[in-house]
């Protein structure tokens, strides 16, 4: 059998675990306190759910569960069964999708607009790599029932907080909107058909670059002359909100001013909130407002989400507005693990050691000692400084033997 965890998931040592606890518990106490109430779903979603989700690429990252029992047998019967016919459940790929159904199955029990929290695990089959685990948690809030631009305003100024209280600091938050994307699409030339697929292709300029973006739309054989066009309005950098005015009408611009110009006012300038025309956000179920926060010195997103007022109204046959952002938390922790963080005012953490006839005053020793430390009690090893190295490795701060007048030594 093997010991190793399946590629792309990781074990944690009970020090990560600590500091994995205490992030998630500030986040969770800064969206508590910002009205948010949290909720569980499943991690097993209908598969005809997942499929007709939008979720972009991550449609080909889910995790399919077989039909059981003699479903599977009927099916495998077949010459070439279709994936239909041998699954008919799967793992979930973000928190958005069960949250819509969710929401439509309880939405008599719910208020509206509903404030909700949800910090879970998610899964995507993913080509295992550092920074893509196949395993990972997210932590969400999403509004739904609110149209308002306001409900952007509530879900940037809740997560930078909890940013805050976690200690990321140097960050910046990017916004676009899906509509001014789709009214560039179309000055450029771009079939209406053709929007999703360009979102697509567009969303990996990060990691390929413009230059990467027009060798993927000539090979995709869209228009010579729609290519040239839209890939000359990155080349120039000029695009900003009033450039791209020209090129798109409606409300979506002036709500991207009132959402910026907010933000920036209530958090009295602390972090910028920059508009980003070459954000897209892969994920099909956008319809306007999307944001990302990058960290200063690391690449790619640290949080991201958007505005999906049509993903409920599949399950209900009417539009539900809806907008979510979701902390990447799992780049956060390899970012502050990657700076040695430790958990602030924490209490030193110490093992206190007894021999075999005095277990029972150095349990009440190490009682007294736990109004200021956490403490472990164990029998004294035979080597005992080999031992102290290995719980000094495990985030032990230092230790006491019980009988001995020098009382709790630290390591450092």
């Amino acid at each position: 059998m093997k010991s190793t965890p399946v590629k792309g998931t990781r074990d944690y040592l009970p020090k990560e675990t600590a500091i994995r606890d205490y992030l998630q518990h500030t986040i969770l106490g800064v969206y508590q306190d910002a009205g948010f109430s949290r909720i569980t779903t499943p991690i097993i979603e209908d598969a005809v759910n997942l499929d007709k989700s939008e979720g972009g690429e991550n449609l080909n990252l889910i995790f399919k569960i077989l039909k059981r029992g003699q479903k599977l047998s009927s099916a495998l019967q077949k010459e070439e069964p279709s994936e239909k016919e041998l699954s008919d459940m799967g793992l979930r790929y973000d928190l958005t999708l069960p949250l819509s159904r969710y929401f439509a199955n309880n939405r008599n029990e719910l208020p509206t607009p509903f404030k909700v929290i949800q910090m879970d695990r998610v899964y995507r089959a993913e080509r295992p790599q550092k920074g893509r685990l196949r395993e990972f948690m997210q932590c969400d809030i999403d509004i739904i029932g609110n149209p308002s631009p306001d409900a952007e305003v509530d879900l940037i100024l809740t997560t930078t907080k909890a940013l805050n209280h976690i200690g990321l600091k140097k960050y910046q938050v990017k916004i676009n909107d899906r509509r001014i994307l789709k009214s560039i699409f179309s000055y450029a030339g771009f079939c209406e058909e053709d929007h999703e697929k360009l979102a697509i292709i567009f969303d990996k300029q990060d990691k390929i670059g413009i230059d990467g973006v027009r060798r993927e739309l000539e090979e995709a054989a869209f228009p010579a002359s729609s290519i040239q066009k839209f890939i000359g309005l990155f080349e120039n950098g000029s695009l900003d909100l009033d450039s791209v005015s020209q090129v798109c009408g409606g409300d979506c611009l002036d709500n991207l001013k009132y959402i910026m110009e907010t933000v920036l006012n209530v958090s009295g300038n602390t972090f910028p909130v920059v508009f980003a025309p070459s954000l897209v956000r892969g994920q099909g179920y956008y319809t306007g407002t999307i944001f990302e926060v990058e960290a200063e010195g690391y690449s790619g997103a640290v949080a991201g989400g958007g505005r999906y007022d049509n993903l409920i109204g599949k399950f209900v046959n009417e539009e539900i507005p809806a907008v979510g952002f979701s902390i990447g938390f799992e780049r956060i922790f390899s970012i502050l693990m990657a700076e040695d963080y430790q958990i602030p005012g924490q209490k030193k953490r110490i093992a206190v050691f007894y021999d075999a006839e005095t277990f029972v005053p150095a349990l009440s020793y190490a009682e007294e000692l736990r109004e200021d430390y956490m403490v472990s009690v164990f029998a004294r090893p035979k080597k005992l400084g080999k031992f102290l190295n290995k719980i000094e490795d495990q985030g032990f701060d230092g230790f006491a033997v019980y009988g001995q007048e020098d009382g709790v030594k630290l390591f450092d």
